[in-house]
């Protein structure tokens, strides 16, 4: 982070809006740019929060963002369906190159894994798979390296393979049903549980070109539902 955005910061937080505004009216138009540039790139590769690729993810497949924390990622209306909305829920995931350094340096033990349009659900029960199947539900996969967009995948959450490899891992913690108060910590999915699927949508994907700066970061395995490699 540099200098002046941790000042920016620090007075946001200890000073009056007035006192913020007086000091940044005062610096130029290519340090405003800089600051703002610093700002959506800390926040976009902040490990502790998705918010930001959550929100580009929903955006960007066409679903109106809930800012909420309890609930579905987004929704939108459905012509088919008067009245009823097709709800989203956003996997982002994001891969941060400077990892790397730190495999190289011994800081890290080992590599951090590539994007595998994978994602997974925290704290699940059959009550809440229960509930997601009774929704009109997509799930959007999407992958990022360094807070760059690389692709976004949308397919139904009732897709039968899908939901399978959620039940087991369900019947695997619970094999009596679930029990109250407990939880499975994480529920994963990875890009071999839903590829075959019929409706799976490839909603953006970087040009070819482009994306070749960027195969190191993703896993060979990671292919859409015409079997097409990337």
């Amino acid at each position: 982070m540099n200098i002046e955005l941790a000042n920016v910061i620090k007075l946001y937080a200890t000073k009056s809006h007035k006192e913020l505004n007086a000091y940044l009216i005062e610096k130029s138009k290519d340090v405003i740019i800089a600051l703002l540039t610093d700002l959506v790139t800390t926040y976009i590769n902040d490990k502790n929060s998705s918010t930001l690729r959550e929100f580009i993810t929903v955006v960007l497949a066409g679903y109106e963002h809930s800012e909420g924390k309890i609930g579905y990622n987004g929704y939108k209306q459905n012509s088919i369906l008067a009245g009823k909305p097709i709800q989203c829920e956003a996997k982002p995931k994001n891969f941060d190159t400077s990892q790397l350094e730190k495999v190289k340096s011994g800081e890290r033990k080992t590599k951090p894994a590539k994007l595998a349009g994978n994602g997974n659900f925290s704290d699940y029960t059959f009550k809440r798979l229960a509930r997601d199947l009774k929704e009109n539900l997509n799930i959007l996969v999407s992958g990022f390296v360094d807070g760059k967009l690389i692709y976004i995948l949308e397919f139904p959450f009732s897709h039968d393979a899908f939901v399978a490899k959620l039940k087991k891992q369900l019947k695997n913690k619970f094999p009596n049903g679930d029990k109250s108060g407990m939880f499975l910590r994480s529920a994963n999915f990875y890009y071999g549980d839903y590829t075959n699927c019929k409706e799976l949508r490839i909603l953006f994907l970087l040009d070819k070109k482009e994306l070749q700066e960027y195969k190191t970061y993703i896993n060979n395995g990671l292919c859409v539902s015409d079997g097409r490699k990337w």
